[in-house]
């Protein structure tokens, strides 16, 4: 039975009306692209202001001129209220709606508009509800609040969502009462004509039937009018800053990117769903306001966003701060109702309300501040609400499910498609836009020319404009020492001919010379900067000409240049106006060109043959557990990246620092027995196609990729269907060089053993619980139970002496290599690190097969590749790999779809980011970056704007 002041007597259109507004607003929050949002509201404020102008222009001079402004001022609080919440986007400020109802209820209190919250309001007419008479205790609004907000909030990746928040709720509620003020005042005013007796005596109120109809009418068309014009100011400079409209929301994001980039069609008709959604939502959102009043009208969107909340991301404490808040809106109305001998059995229920709502409010602050759990509407840093893992049991352990009903696969891979989403929605599209979120990352304004490299990047249609974080990072330490000393031991490397390293100098705007290097790298080098050296300053660059990596400067250092950089060098930058947006001259130091100065020593000491594990880890902190000083004692921090007993990895960037893993030292080649590599220990500015994590080396995009080394023939490719549903892998020994036994101790031989082995390995078994759910649970199986599933061998022993290489031919099945262009048979591809990045990659990911990588080695494109989203990322012991190829098998599971759909993504992504214009563009950021860094003025250069 519903509270006398919820209920109406009116016609049941007008029943209807808060139905249809609750309704359109679930799907307006749950369906409206994130992306644009501001042109589908436009679109809809521009049709019911045509629709309304069409229907009630002859009744525009029987309005008062004072309501027309305060119709036209709350339209423009109805858009300032959006454009406040379109500046955080998502599901981030869904808990303002909670606010609400509190904020009307005062505002109507404080009577600042001549409206009352206890009496009805606008007055009533025939066919027309009474507004609801509210008197609810404070207490119930404040649990009902707290509730709502409980219910619907998420963690959000912005301090500006609570200021915007708040100011998103405070506009839609001064936005209600000016319409209902204004309501007010139109309905009085056209009460109806009088007619008077001849004497003067006698007078009679003639009313027509359509006068309040005609003034609601006139409301609508002004307050749509005003927030037309706002909007669509506001969407046609989004539009013109963000492109052309994308239709994504949750449907999208449910369907997966291939339905983004194929469905074109089902894409323009959600558009043309959403605009009319959201006509019927502002249209009865203002014929409520009219009817029903402020304070009723502003519990359709609190309950709208708690339902959609609900709907997205379901958990029970979600529900049960959700029912806390039905239950409190009933008390809260029905306190109306509480007649005398009604009072004691409605205060007796609000006291078990309250009650029940401090024991949930007081046992979720105890295990949110406990850290024994966490409610649904916190995370853990780091995640979204999709993938909320629990700590583990015992300390360094991988993070524990804490959703055993769903595959861990496929909660990863939900977890990475909203993070990349947000990120690729995120992407300035004009220069102003870019130059601003450069500044908000780093703290400084941007390189010379960085106007060019824009129009470089727009020109090439460069899908990541803003994912450059690793340039920073990278140019970050050389910050804290002068420009001088960087090219002094850029020289002093490029002239010492065994360190290796092949020097390129650009003069007047050309390359000079090149020097050192095979002849297809010194090509390949010069290519890439072919089409933008006029921009760069004159300078001597030095290349890596090995795989593996050359610098890494101890912690102790490197906190101290880390620490000058940030302190002292860069924020000289801010305090300079005017910054001039071009080079310095050429320095004295720098010579003509012709020719590299002979260095007649080196910094450079040669590790090759033998073990680089402690001079590896010097840059780790000394608390991380690379530094542990007892080796005997030294854990891997599997919590950092491993989710589950198999430890799927849920953070690459974690995996692959080795300062988490010191197993890496018996486990990886590269820290057991490079094959060729010459360390320095000081900053020296050389340029690496890939690096352990540790090491300083300023990274480059690979020659080897801009030159086609390992070509992709699209025509060779098979469907996902017609593939072999096996994991595939030839290669050889590289990785490290094996003498006395080396070789057990090296990733690639470790992987071959393990996936080959005969024990038995653990996979996780799907089974039903008496409940009717299903669970997943780990099991160990014979591995040969699944050996179909795997096809990795060696087809080449090398870097070995003898002995080792002659005991891996025996202990190894060496099989015959397969052909690059028939590795498209095979339905998944194994990618490793061999002496340093594998030279394979972008061709498998470009092919039509899904790739499972395992690398320790980073490279440029950490930022614009995301595991779980692009590609299966594994760890280096390998336990998840037969479970992640049996998941992906399996049809029962949804495990082979989203296999064939991660299989897509990577191939499709690829293509747009994997170009040799991308590697170019991203070069030329690298360059502008250490122009600048190498310049003696470079406190007074760099891009201030136009």
């Amino acid at each position: 039975m519903l509270p006398s002041s919820l209920r109406h007597d009116g016609p049941a259109s007008h029943r209807a009306i808060p139905i249809l507004l609750l309704a359109c607003s679930i799907i307006a929050h749950i369906g409206t692209p994130t992306q644009h949002s501001l042109f589908t509201s436009a679109i809809a404020w521009i049709l019911l202001c045509a629709y309304t102008s069409l229907t009630t222009s002859r009744h525009t001079a029987s309005i008062d001129g004072s309501i027309r402004r305060q119709s036209w001022l709350a339209g423009g609080l109805l858009a300032l209220a959006q454009l406040c919440s379109r500046v955080v986007d998502d599901t981030a400020l869904w808990w303002a709606n909670g606010l609400l109802p509190c904020f009307a209820y005062c505002l109507l209190r404080s009577d600042v508009f001549g409206l009352d919250a206890s009496t009805a309001s606008p007055p009533p007419s025939p066919g027309r509800p009474r507004a609801l008479a509210v008197s609810g205790s404070m207490v119930a609004l404040a649990i009902l609040t707290t509730s709502a907000v409980f219910a619907t909030y998420i963690t959000a990746q912005d301090y500006t969502t609570f200021p915007l928040g708040l100011s998103s709720a405070a506009l839609q509620v001064l936005a209600f009462a000016c319409i209902e003020k204004a309501s007010i005042e139109a309905q009085s005013s056209r009460r109806g004509n009088v007619i008077y007796s001849a004497n003067g005596l006698l007078s009679q109120s003639v009313k027509s039937s359509s006068s309040s109809n005609d003034a609601a009418a006139v409301l609508i068309r002004d307050i749509s009018t005003s927030a037309a014009v706002a909007i669509t100011l506001a969407a046609i400079l989004e539009t013109l800053t963000s492109g052309a409209p994308g239709y994504l929301g949750l449907f999208g994001h449910v369907m997966g990117q291939q339905w983004l980039l194929h469905q074109g069609a089902l894409g323009f008709l959600l558009s043309i769903l959403l605009i009319g959604v959201h006509l019927l939502m502002f249209w009865a959102l203002l014929m409520m306001i009219q009817r029903n009043g402020t304070l009723a009208t502003s519990f359709v969107p609190l309950i709208a966003a708690v339902v959609s909340q609900l709907s997205v991301d379901f958990s029970f404490s979600r529900l049960w701060f959700a029912a806390l808040c039905a239950a409190t809106v009933f008390s809260f109305f029905d306190t109306s109702d509480l007649t005398s001998g009604e009072a004691r059995k409605g205060m007796r229920y609000q006291r078990i309300l309250t009650l029940i709502a401090a024991l949930s409010f007081a046992f979720s602050a105890v295990l949110y501040y406990s850290g024994a759990g966490k409610p649904a509407f916190t995370t853990q840093k780091g995640f979204s609400d999709v993938l909320q893992p629990l700590p583990p049991a015992t300390p360094l352990a991988p993070m524990e499910l804490h959703d055993t009903r769903s595959h861990p696969i496929a909660q990863l891979i939900a977890e990475a498609d909203v993070s990349w989403q947000q990120k690729l929605q995120g992407q300035s599209q004009t220069l102003d836009a870019a130059v601003a979120e450069y500044r908000r990352r780093y703290n400084i304004p941007p390189p010379p020319h960085f106007d060019k490299w824009f129009e470089f990047a727009r020109a090439r249609n460069v899908q990541m404009i803003d994912e450059y974080d690793t340039v920073y990072k990278t140019m970050l330490p050389f910050w804290g020492i002068s420009p001088a000393t960087i090219r002094a031991r850029a020289r002093e490397a490029i002239g010492f001919q065994g360190n290796f390293l092949m020097g390129l100098a650009l003069r007047d705007g050309k390359p000079a010379v090149v020097h050192g290097g095979e002849e297809w790298l010194q090509q390949a080098a010069v290519g890439m900067i072919q089409n933008f050296v006029q921009y760069l300053p004159d300078m001597d660059l030095a290349f890596n000409i090995h795989d593996e990596p050359r610098v890494i400067v101890p912690h102790d250092d490197l906190s101290r240049l880390v620490s000058i950089a940030l302190d002292e060098n860069m924020p000289a930058i801010l305090k300079t106006s005017g910054l001039r947006n071009a080079f310095s001259g050429r320095p004295a130091d720098v010579n003509d060109g012709q020719s590299f100065a002979e260095s007649k020593t080196t910094r450079f000491n040669t590790y090759a043959h033998q073990p680089v594990w402690d001079p590896a880890r010097l840059s780790c902190a000394p608390d991380t557990p690379a530094r542990t000083l007892d080796e005997a004692f030294a854990t891997d921090n599997l919590t950092s990246y491993a989710l589950g007993e198999l430890g799927f990895v849920y953070n690459q960037t974690a995996f692959n620092d080795i300062c988490n893993s010191p197993s890496f030292s018996k486990t990886f080649g590269f820290f057991d027995r490079p094959n060729a590599v010459n360390f320095a220990h000081l900053l020296y500015p050389i340029f690496s196609q890939s690096k352990v994590s540790s090491f300083n080396d300023i990274l480059y995009p690979s020659p080897w990729y801009w030159y086609g080394k390992v070509k992709y023939e699209e025509s060779r490719d098979i469907t996902w269907k017609a593939k072999t549903p096996t994991l595939l892998w030839r290669g050889s020994t590289t990785g490290g060089f094996s003498r006395n036994g080396g070789w057990r101790r090296q990733h690639r031989q470790h992987m071959v053993t393990k996936l080959n082995a005969l024990d038995d390995a653990k996979i996780l078994q799907r089974t039903e619980t008496p409940g009717g759910e299903s669970e997943y649970h780990v099991k160990s199986v014979p591995r040969k139970d699944y050996q179909n599933r795997m096809n990795v061998h060696f087809s080449h022993i090398g870097q070995c002496d003898k002995e080792d290489c002659d005991a891996q031919r025996e202990f190894f099945d060496i099989q015959g290599g397969v052909d690059q262009q028939d590795h498209w048979k095979w339905r998944y591809l194994l990618d490793l690190d061999g002496n340093a990045f594998s030279g394979r990659f972008y061709a498998f990911l470009k092919s039509k097969s899904l790739v499972l990588k395992m690398a320790v080695f980073r490279e440029w494109h950490q930022e614009w590749l995301r595991p779980w989203v692009h590609y299966v990322p594994l760890s280096l012991r390998g336990d998840e790999v037969l479970e992640s190829v049996r998941y992906f098998s399996a049809t029962g599971e949804g495990g082979e779809e989203l296999g064939a759909r991660l299989a897509e993504q990577g191939s499709e992504w690829a293509h747009k980011v994997l170009r040799n214009e991308d590697f170019e563009v991203w070069f030329f950021r690298v360059l502008l970056e250490y122009g600048r860094v190498i310049d003696d003025n470079r406190s007074e250069i760099g891009y201030g704007g136009p």
